[in-house]
């Protein structure tokens, strides 16, 4: 699923492509909103929430839509006919670009006074205007058993982060994925090393956490099970955490993160 800083910058250019202009078409192909016609109204702004995106149009109208794992927002000239693609969700366009919106797990039109809707259950923003560090670290400690590693992909305790930056920053504080969080020392300078990492990488292609952009050099343990740890030599582990339908596959070194291994 696209993290935070993935969004971040789809929304930048779904912004670019969109705000200020006047709709010239608004196609919704999913069943809920057929017959709903933005024609003629014009963008105000795109912004990303976590891993939600929110366009707003003017007459308090906002179209929210989350990517899940394979969607996708392509900006093409205008003028040029949407593909025959199966896919295809969404459709908006002005006289200069259109925005086509592909696979989108969420497509809903809410009032824009309204948000709280779709986005009001998440944390605080790692990449947001309303990001509270303090705020992130009470939401954590409500539930201070859990383990830390499911804890940081709660998108209700802090938004945007996902698997690839929650094992590299638990890599580079030296924390365990399933040590609880009420046990997690410096639990506020973890999040922010998240928020860091996810920072740097915004305005990028790809995700780097090591500084090293080379093909195959990009992360410390995420995607390297079986590979030397790049710190000490002991093989990268992964395993999957969390009860189904939410567990995901966690990577750590368990030399520089020593504390428990998971359950068998």
């Amino acid at each position: 699923m696209p993290e935070g800083d993935v969004v971040w910058a789809a929304a930048k250019r779904l912004h670019t492509a969109l705000a200020g202009r006047v709709l010239t078409r608004s196609d919704f192909r999913v069943p809920r909103y057929a017959t709903t016609d933005l024609t003629g109204r014009s963008v105000l702004e795109v912004v990303s929430r976590g891993k939600h995106l929110l366009i707003r149009v003017d007459g308090d109208v906002t179209v929210h839509t989350h990517l899940r794992m394979e969607g996708a927002w392509r900006i093409r000239p205008a003028g040029t006919r949407p593909p025959r693609d199966h896919r295809l969700r969404l459709v908006l366009a002005n006289a200069e670009w259109q925005a086509l919106g592909f696979s989108l797990g969420m497509v809903d039109v809410v009032r824009t006074s309204r948000e709280d809707q779709v986005v009001g259950h998440l944390g605080p923003d790692l990449l947001g205007p309303d990001w509270d560090p303090a705020e992130a670290v009470r939401l954590l400690r409500e539930d201070p058993e859990r383990a830390i590693g499911e804890a940081l992909l709660d998108q209700t305790r802090l938004a945007g982060i996902g698997n690839l930056y929650k094992a590299e920053a638990l890599f580079l504080r030296g924390v365990d994925p399933w040590c609880p969080v009420g046990e997690v020392p410096g639990l506020e300078a973890l999040v922010e090393h998240a928020r860091r990492l996810m920072d740097a990488n915004k305005d990028h292609v790809g995700q780097v956490t090591t500084g090293d952009r080379r093909r195959g050099a990009e992360t410390w343990v995420y995607g390297r099970a079986g590979r030397p740890c790049r710190r000490c030599g002991t093989p990268i582990r992964r395993a999957d955490q969390g009860d189904r339908p939410e567990e995901r596959i966690t990577f750590w070194c368990p030399s520089c993160q020593p504390r428990r291994d998971p359950p068998s």
